[in-house]
């Protein structure tokens, strides 16, 4: 239930003001259908996440604990100074798709904003941190339903009115928590 908890909590943070979080504000206004929307986010972030897990635990078995817990706590510090970068969406991950669908067109969008971003990188950390791979995707991918659900449904206007430096602020510092435990080995307060 940890891995779960935690997953859900530092993606659906991360997420505030990410730029998928901003791909699905410009889908929801372009499109206007909010159902295949919030399908195509669910599909494309269980498949970008599943994959992302599953690299993340395959680099748990492949390095020994001691070296495993430097990576992971040097990367969950590295995600903390990332978290306080503000994200602007691509352009060439919005245009063009149309021919898909809208749902097509959110999978396939959705796939590609994921590649390296955030919380991307962050499942890769999570699900090398906990073993539990499916605790750790369901987590990352509940929490990027969390943050973007609303978005579709509320658009910008609620966006605006969020103050994304102090929620980034917020994720930057539960990262670095979670980084700096690691390094210091203590216990699974996390």
């Amino acid at each position: 239930m940890e891995a779960f908890l935690v997953s859900t909590g530092l993606v659906a943070l991360g997420e505030m003001g990410d730029k998928t979080q901003l791909l699905a504000l410009l889908l929801a206004a372009k499109f206007r259908k909010p159902a295949p929307i919030i399908a195509g986010i669910l599909v494309a972030t269980l498949a970008n996440h599943a994959l992302a897990g599953a690299v993340g635990g395959w680099i748990a078995q492949m390095l020994g604990p001691n070296v495993l817990r430097w990576v992971i706590g040097a990367s969950f510090l590295a995600m903390a100074a990332w978290m306080l970068v503000p994200d602007e969406i691509d352009d060439d991950t919005e245009g063009g798709w149309q021919r898909f669908g809208v749902f097509g067109t959110t999978v396939i969008a959705f796939f590609l904003a994921e590649m390296g971003d955030k919380t991307q990188i962050a499942t890769v950390a999570l699900a090398a941190r906990y073993s539990n791979l499916v605790a750790v995707v369901a987590g990352t991918t509940f929490g990027m339903m969390l943050a973007n659900v609303p978005a579709v449904f509320l658009g910008d206007a609620v966006a605006r009115k969020m103050n994304m430096t102090l929620v980034h602020g917020i994720a930057a510092l539960i990262f670095a928590i979670l980084g700096l435990l690691t390094l210091l080995n203590v216990g699974n307060l996390f």
